[in-house]
């Protein structure tokens, strides 16, 4: 049996996408993944020995600008990836199973199936964006603020008619090219069927909170038996484990203070510095033996070794930090970001920071929180009811004929 998948999106899109196919190879199926063409996710992809299949424009051409995207860049790019699809998954579909999309809306993606008649999977790895009973969209959960439920319902419904403003002129032309209808309600559309979150239990708990037949798996790990890169190696045995700090694929979205407001909040602490470059190449402020600057490296590897983790708060280093044991402090930037420092604070595995733009006295009282020895016990013990079996329950929902 072989399944596509697909994505568009961040690293955190992808990752998980290499988790899935690991767990159906496992049980002895195929899967074919279709995801930006970006020079890390084919690396990503052939560690895994899964090839990529390149959809659409590379992910770093457009979010790794000196600006946030415009309206204009929003409505180009839907059109551009509703094309993608229906052109590469198009083309990629014709010996497959069954088919699996998720990342940004991906809208295209269960016209494909339905033109090669094969069973059609949304997949989400966080609540973002899932229509809700309880919160409303694009707000973080919780706020004294939030409307009521029949507010929601008007929300929920010009969120829908925004979505479908975005996709629905591209989705309906490249239908009526293969005789296929018009769609009413594009979000609806693809969020047709059952739908499954990848997302842990724990960390997003999530029940009865819309209409979608949702089942929720847990997040979808990546197996990553990688060994550190000697020169971390060595960093690490020099001194107390250090605080880690990395933004992963944000770039347009931080603050170009971000780094050396971090660093010199850590170091006011009394801690030494691991600096992840990522997306937004951050670098050290100085040549201090007490800060080390790493590129990509595994999370599974380090992040038991480390005192804290300073992140943005995307859903696969939130994921990766709890089942590791780690305090967290999250500074989120868009998104779902919101909600993964509110829920880290919430558990007392960590801190939330109120904003983007941290100061260092915001970072110092974050630190303060995390490096707490409660705060310790309290990622310990939540770690161990991290779920990590999220992608072979997936894999073999999709294997079962889940949405058949």
């Amino acid at each position: 049996m072989r399944i596509l998948l697909t994505t568009w999106g961040s690293r955190g899109d992808v990752e998980p996408l290499v988790g899935l196919a690991a767990a159906l190879r496992g049980l002895g199926a195929e899967a074919r993944v279709c995801a930006p063409p970006d020079d890390d996710f084919a690396e990503l992809l052939s560690g895994a020995g899964v090839p990529l299949v390149p959809l659409g424009p590379a992910v770093r051409s457009i979010v790794a600008r000196d600006r946030p995207p415009t309206a204009q860049d929003a409505f180009r790019l839907a059109a551009d990836l509703v094309a993608a699809r229906f052109e590469t998954l198009g083309a990629a579909a014709g010996d497959c199973d069954a088919l699996l999309a998720t990342g940004l809306m991906p809208a295209g993606a269960r016209d494909v199936a339905e033109l090669h008649g094969i069973p059609y999977t949304m997949a989400c790895f966080h609540t973002f964006g899932l229509p809700s009973r309880r919160f409303p969209p694009g707000r973080r959960p919780g706020r004294a603020s939030d409307p009521a439920e029949t507010d929601l319902k008007v929300l929920w419904r010009e969120d829908a008619q925004r979505v479908t403003a975005l996709y629905g002129p591209a989705l309906d032309e490249h239908r009526a090219a293969r005789g296929l209808p018009p769609v009413d309600d594009v979000r609806a559309h693809v969020f047709a069927g059952r739908v499954l979150l990848a997302a842990d239990p724990v960390l997003a708990p999530w029940k009865d909170d819309c209409e979608l037949d949702l089942v929720q798996t847990g997040a979808w790990f990546r197996p990553d038996p990688r060994p550190l890169p000697d020169d971390l190696e060595d960093f690490l045995a020099a001194g107390e484990p250090p605080v880690y700090v990395g933004f992963g694929s944000m770039a347009s979205y931080l603050s170009p203070d971000v780094a050396p407001t971090a660093v010199a909040a850590i170091r006011a602490q009394g801690r030494r510095v691991l600096l992840a470059r990522g997306w937004a190449g951050l670098a050290a402020t100085d040549d201090g033996d007490d800060c080390h600057v790493v590129g990509e490296v595994s999370h599974r590897a380090l992040f038991g070794r480390v005192a804290a983790v300073l992140h943005h708060g995307g859903a696969g280093t939130t994921a990766a930090a709890a089942r590791a044991g780690a305090p967290q402090v999250v500074v989120p930037q868009i998104a779902d970001q919101p909600y993964a420092a509110a829920r880290v604070a919430e558990l007392g595995i960590g801190a939330g920071h109120d904003g983007p733009v941290p100061t260092f006295a915001s970072l110092s009282a974050a630190l303060t929180t995390a490096l707490a020895p409660g705060t310790a016990a309290r990622a310990r013990e939540v770690a161990g009811t991290i779920r990590t079996d999220g992608a072979t329950v997936a894999a073999r929902l999709l294997l079962d004929g889940f949405n058949g």
